[in-house]
């Protein structure tokens, strides 16, 4: 049976972008605690897929997808989905806002209720854990003096009450997901295309690889930079673009992007998200 992955545990985004993505599909679906985990459970064969945030319209890249895809495992896009992202404020039945002392969350939806929080909670303690679902499990069995930010299905699964609802700074708030494996999507007619590279320690470098897309007329749709982890000052470069690997216009462009780079790796060709 088809296996997948998703961050964990129940009541994740991520199991929501599972669910879209597989549809009816048969499948069997594993929650993981860390993406690294996920990740290398995909590339070791213990599963086939994994569906992982890669950017927020709100908070950007998510780094822990980003550096793994680029130095520690060789697996493809091969999806994407995009997935609205409306936060809550949960709490245990019966707690009174007014004793919240902590807040409970990801990392990420911290940064998209900022104002939330400063307004709302300026003295609260914020505890980071590795998911809103965790989050919100955290704060079913605890003492009533915390809540959580995390998802309506999150409140469901783990019974508790939404104290506010659609907390995050913007309504335009959605997280790009990706769907991993060891082979890149199929071409649709309506592609996208992923790289990372580096570029030479020289002044204009970065300008003249991305004059390539130029000069094929390839539309170039996201670019975003990275340490890359040697020493500081250097970067690495994820630069999405639309069209598939096997489209003529971008195999050149790619070709001649690999003769300029001190380092390559191609991330995958895989048809573009449509509403």
């Amino acid at each position: 049976m088809f296996r997948i992955g998703y961050l964990g545990p129940k009541g994740t985004f991520s199991q929501e972008a599972l669910e879209e993505y597989v549809g009816n599909k048969i499948h069997t679906a594993l929650d993981f605690g860390t993406i690294s985990d996920m990740l290398h459970a995909v590339e070791a064969g213990s599963i086939d897929e994994a569906v992982v945030p890669i950017e927020n319209s709100i908070e950007g890249a998510v780094n822990a997808t980003m550096d793994m895809l680029a130095f520690d495992v060789d697996l493809k896009i091969k999806a994407e989905l995009l997935i609205p992202v409306n936060q809550h404020l949960l709490v245990k039945k019966g707690t009174q806002i007014e004793n919240i002392r902590y807040i409970i969350s990801h990392p990420q939806p911290f940064g998209q209720c900022r104002n939330f929080i400063d307004t709302h909670f300026p003295k609260a303690v914020l505890k980071y854990s590795y998911s809103t679902a965790e989050a919100a499990s955290e704060v079913a069995g605890g003492e009533g003096d915390c809540a959580a930010i995390a998802s309506i299905s999150a409140a469901k699964v783990y019974g508790l009450d939404v104290a506010a609802r659609n907390i995050q700074d913007t309504d335009n708030n959605s997280t790009r997901f990706v769907v991993l494996s060891k082979e890149s999507g199929k071409r649709s007619g309506f592609d996208k295309t992923s790289l990372v590279f580096s570029t030479e320690d020289r002044p204009g470098s970065l300008y003249r690889i991305l004059d390539i897309f130029n000069l094929w007329d390839i539309n170039m749709t996201r670019i975003e930079s990275r340490p890359a982890k040697s020493r500081l000052g250097n970067y690495i470069f994820f630069v999405d673009i639309e069209g598939h690997i096997e489209d003529e216009d971008v195999r050149d462009a790619i070709t001649m992007v690999k003769r300029k780079t001190s380092f390559f790796k191609f991330l995958g060709s895989y048809p573009r998200y449509r509403k």
